[in-house]
This record gives C-alpha cells, sequence and structure tokens, in this order.
C-alpha cells in the first residue's frame, strides 16, 4: 500500500474538477495544498491580499461559469478573505474558498491562528465545513463543488486544518467521488408555463428585462430567440450584459425607464425587484402592467411588488418551454412597432449624450473618456468596472457583445471587487483585451495588485478616473447644499507612478485629445498597464439622470 499526504490528495481532488488555477496568498497553514498543486499541473496565481484572492476565484467563474478556487491561510488570511465570499454569495457566484486553521489535536490549546472559520462563514456560503480525516478530502472537495453549482449558485469554503494537510493516509483508502453532478435543468412548472403564454398571447407591449441567471444558465440564445419571437424591447444587468450583441435591433441601454412606463407586461428573467427597479414602485410601474418573473431563486419571485406569474426553474430551460408552448399556439406577434418606439425613444437619450462625449474641457469631462474608449476597445474585450460614479459612466457608453464579458461587483456594490476580476479574466482569455476601469477610490483598496499583473505577465489595461473623491458621495452631499465630510482625496497622486514603480507602463492624461493615442500606447505596450486620468471632480452621474428624465417628460 501507497501512502498519500494531505495535500497530494488534495490537489488530486482539484485537478478531477478541471482546476486550472488556484488564486492565493500563502501561509505555512496551507503551504502542503501548494506543493501538491504543483505537481499536478495546477498553476498558483498569488496576490498581496487574501481579498483579491477570493475576488479573482469569482471572477474565473464571472468568466468561465466554472468555480474558482482561492486559497488562503489560517485565522486573518480567512478573515482577509470574507468581502470576497460575501460579494460572491450577494451576487450570486460558484466559487470555493480553502481555508487553514490550527491542527484539530491542538484545538483549544492556544495554537497560532486558531479560528473557528468553518462556523464563522456558514450565513455567507451554501456550504461551510472542516475536514477532519485526511482521506475524506475528496469526499468533502466534492461536496463543495456539488453545492456551490448546484441550483443557485454560490460560495463553498473548506476548512483545513495544518495535521489533515500535512497528513497522511493509505490510498487504498481514499474513496474518489465520481458521477456525483448532475447537468440536469430545472424546468418550470408547465401550468405557470401556460399562464405566462396567455398573458403573452394579450400584450401588445412586451418589456423584456434579463439579468444574471440568463449567463449562470447559458440561455443567452434562447433569451435572443424569445425576444424576437415576441417582438420585445429588452435592457440588460449584470451578468446578462453582453446576452445579446450591441448591436442587436431589440436591445436598448438608455431608454429603460421609458419602456417600463409605458409597458404592458414586463417580464424579468433573473432580475429581482430591487432598489435598482425602484423596489417595485409605481413610480416605475404606473400602468400597473402584468409582472412575469423567471427566477432560479424562488425567494426571489414577488419580492416587493406582487407578480401575476412567478415561474422557478433554469432559464434556459423555462425560456424553450415558453417559445414551445407559444409555437404549439400558433403565435404571433403583435409587430414591431413597439420595439421601434422604445428604440427610438433609447437612441434620443444618446443623441443627447453626444455633448458630453466629445467634450474639450479640462479636467476630461468622463463622458469623452468612456467615448474614446468604446471606440478603441476590441468587439471581443473583457471590460471591468471598479468604482462608483465611473463605472456608471462606462455602463452608460461601453458596449458589451458577448455573455461574461462586463464584470462588476452587482448587488453589494464591493469596490476592491475589480483586480482579482480582471486577473482571472485575463487568464481565461489570453491575448484578448482585458481592461478595468476604476475610480480612484476602488483602486486605492486593492490596486496594489497591479504588481500581481506584472509578476504574471498579465497585460490587463487599468483606466484610471482621477476626480481626486468618493465622488457619488461627494456630490450627493454638494447638491443637497451639504458640506462632503471625509470624502475627498488627492487628485494630484499620480497613480500612474504607482504603475511604472511596480515594472508596467503608466501614463498620466490631462488632455482629452490624449486619450485614443495613450490607449493605443497602453495596449500597445503588451505589459500591464495604467492610464491616470484627471477628471472633472463637478460632474456628477446623478445629474445626468435627471436631466434626461427633464427633458423627456416621462
Amino acid at each position: 500500500m501507497a501512502e498519500i499526504d494531505g495535500g497530494l490528495l488534495f490537489a488530486k481532488a482539484l485537478k478531477r474538477e478541471g482546476v486550472e488555477y488556484i488564486f492565493t496568498l500563502n501561509g505555512g497553514h496551507i503551504y502542503n495544498l501548494y506543493e501538491g498543486c504543483d505537481k499536478e499541473g495546477i498553476k498558483i496565481i498569488d496576490f498581496r491580499h487574501e481579498q483579491v484572492a477570493a475576488h479573482a476565484a469569482e471572477g474565473w467563474a464571472k468568466v468561465t461559469g466554472k468555480p474558482g478556487v482561492a486559497i488562503v491561510t489560517a485565522g486573518p488570511g480567512v478573515t482577509d478573505a470574507v468581502t470576497g465570499i460575501a460579494n460572491a454569495f450577494q451576487a450570486p457566484s460558484p466559487m470555493i474558498l480553502i481555508g487553514g486553521n490550527a491542527g484539530i489535536a491542538d484545538h483549544l490549546r492556544g495554537g497560532l491562528q486558531d479560528f473557528d472559520s468553518a462556523t464563522f462563514l456558514k450565513p455567507i456560503t451554501k456550504f461551510s465545513e472542516q475536514i477532519k480525516r485526511v482521506e475524506r478530502i475528496p469526499e468533502y472537495v466534492a461536496n463543495a463543488f456539488r453545492s456551490a453549482t448546484s441550483g443557485v449558485p454560490g460560495p463553498a469554503y473548506l476548512e483545513i486544518p495544518i495535521d489533515i494537510v500535512n497528513g497522511k493516509c493509505e490510498e487504498d483508502d481514499v474513496r474518489y467521488p465520481q458521477r456525483y453532478r448532475t447537468e440536469a435543468r430545472a424546468y418550470g412548472d408547465p401550468a405557470y408555463v401556460k399562464r405566462m403564454a396567455d398573458i403573452i398571447e394579450n400584450t401588445e407591449r412586451p418589456m423584456v428585462l434579463a439579468g444574471s441567471d440568463v449567463w449562470w444558465t447559458d440561455a443567452s440564445q434562447e433569451l435572443r430567440e424569445f425576444i424576437e419571437m415576441i417582438d420585445s424591447p429588452v435592457f440588460l444587468n449584470a451578468m446578462g450584459r453582453g446576452s445579446l450583441p450591441s448591436d442587436h435591433p431589440n436591445l436598448g441601454s438608455l431608454g429603460r425607464r421609458y419602456g417600463m412606463v409605458k409597458s404592458d407586461t414586463v417580464i424579468l428573467i433573473g432580475t429581482p425587484i430591487d432598489f435598482r427597479l425602484s423596489y417595485g414602485s409605481d413610480t416605475l410601474f404606473p400602468q400597473n402592467p402584468k409582472l412575469i418573473e423567471i427566477m432560479m431563486d424562488g425567494n426571489k419571485i414577488g419580492l416587493n411588488r406582487d407578480v401575476d406569474v412567478g415561474i422557478v426553474g433554469d432559464t434556459k430551460a423555462v425560456l424553450q418551454q415558453v417559445m414551445d408552448e407559444l409555437q404549439s399556439r400558433g403565435y404571433k406577434s403583435p409587430g414591431k412597432a413597439w420595439v421601434e418606439e422604445v428604440v427610438t425613444e433609447d437612441r434620443a437619450l444618446k443623441a443627447a449624450d453626444e455633448e458630453m462625449l466629445n467634450s474639450t474641457q479640462t479636467p476630461i469631462h468622463p463622458m469623452r473618456v468612456m467615448k474614446e474608449l468604446r471606440d478603441f476597445l476590441d468587439r471581443d474585450a473583457t471590460v471591468i468596472g471598479d468604482g462608483g460614479d465611473i463605472v456608471t459612466f462606462a455602463a452608460r457608453v461601453l458596449n458589451i457583445n458577448e455573455p461574461g464579458h462586463w464584470l462588476d461587483p452587482g448587488q453589494f456594490g464591493c469596490l476592491g471587487a475589480g483586480s482579482g476580476f480582471a486577473a482571472a479574466a485575463q487568464l481565461a482569455r489570453p491575448g484578448k483585451q482585458v481592461c478595468i476601469v476604476y475610480g480612484d477610490g476602488g483602486f486605492g483598496l486593492t490596486g496594489f495588485d497591479v504588481e500581481s499583473y506584472v509578476r504574471f505577465n498579465l497585460p490587463i489595461v487599468s483606466v484610471l478616473g482621477n476626480n481626486g473623491a468618493w465622488n457619488q458621495t461627494t456630490q450627493g452631499v454638494v447638491r443637497r447644499g451639504g458640506q462632503a465630510l471625509g470624502t475627498y482625496l488627492s487628485q494630484e497622486t499620480n497613480y500612474a507612478k504607482i504603475m511604472e514603480g511596480m515594472g508596467g507602463y503608466g501614463e498620466r492624461v490631462t488632455d482629452p485629445e490624449q486619450i485614443r493615442p495613450a490607449l493605443e500606447r497602453a495596449f500597445g505596450s503588451g505589459r500591464p498597464a495604467l492610464l491616470d486620468v484627471v477628471i472633472d471632480q463637478n460632474v456628477a452621474y446623478a445629474d445626468m439622470g435627471g436631466r434626461s428624465r427633464q427633458q423627456r417628460q416621462y
């Protein structure tokens, strides 16, 4: 009989899951896991902060659809990663966090970094357990992956004490789980599918909002076929962005409110009625339209507003059911007039942006930055947003053409998530453009990991909007006549020199005419790069929303 240690056994279990990378920051409690991964050909990507490692694991899921794996050391290593876990839980995104701990044999004896992290993380994970026997490591790994990917996705946590990490067992005593996960899809209740079809048959102005469930269930093609079948305008949010290419004739961006208030049937697909939909307020639903929700998570159906039909299930499966039902009835859409009305309004709102998009002012208008970036990026570029106001400008202007090519923190609004997201995206898509749009506040949280980009030769280009403030807060206070406290940064900080000091390409941009040449130099360098773009501190995105609503009178 041959002995095998915990580190190698763990790596073999990961290999069976198809894991290519682990995202980590080292520590003595977990080091043998590295040695096992190295032997199994799993690459180790180490960062400067555990939060970034956790965000990278979630980022891997966001760009590949498969769980990413982060490994952190005991105690503060785990607590440093909690923000990343919480973001994945809220998103929700499948990922696995592995944490070390003091030995089981030394529990309650005052061991270094002894901490009951498995209990601590239960509220924000789908699965959180401590491994107590070496030979059961593969079983626990399988349980973690199954929990992270079954039903509504989310994070799973495994605590591996140091005496399990370094322990040994007879390999003949090990059971490697096989065929323990199903690819079966959860179909919607047929009676509810029929009720949805009944409503669609009698609607003249359908409106579709689609979110992250479309990505997690690989339903982009079905979404496209569905909106074309019913001739509906569609608006995308969160991980739903890119499900349809930016030039699809049914896709809108700025006309969402117009469509919402004029529609007689609103179909929400993976889109909860939360703050992003004014909590279901009548101001957004003034005509009291029929309301249909398709959600993976049944707990989110009917949140804040009554629904007419709520279908729980896999988005890909449910949309196909609905289309089959409509086809069996000989359904004909009411025509394209409604889509053209909403898209015309959408174009009018975009036309109102042209002056800002072409602004020659200094400090630079953030909309000019986004216009130059939009016109420069490849059609299949991956864009990550990590900031406040600057990311809302980016989401307004930039074109996302493929699923999983726009990454932001989601509902949790977690600044600092972007550094890990960007690293994962570049690893998953070598040779493709990856661009992260930072605010100067967001960069300050995890921006030190541009050094990790350099070490691993990840040619990510960071475009940093430097307005010297946490500007969503600052301008919100200023515009109600208050004095902004604790919200200003220094606009004199030269973030480009930080990147240069780390070994990448850095450039400070103060002239709007230099944005495009700077982008060419940054991407052309073939190295990690950062453009520190000095933008107008007195421009607030909230002002644009108010101006648009007043102009268009809806």
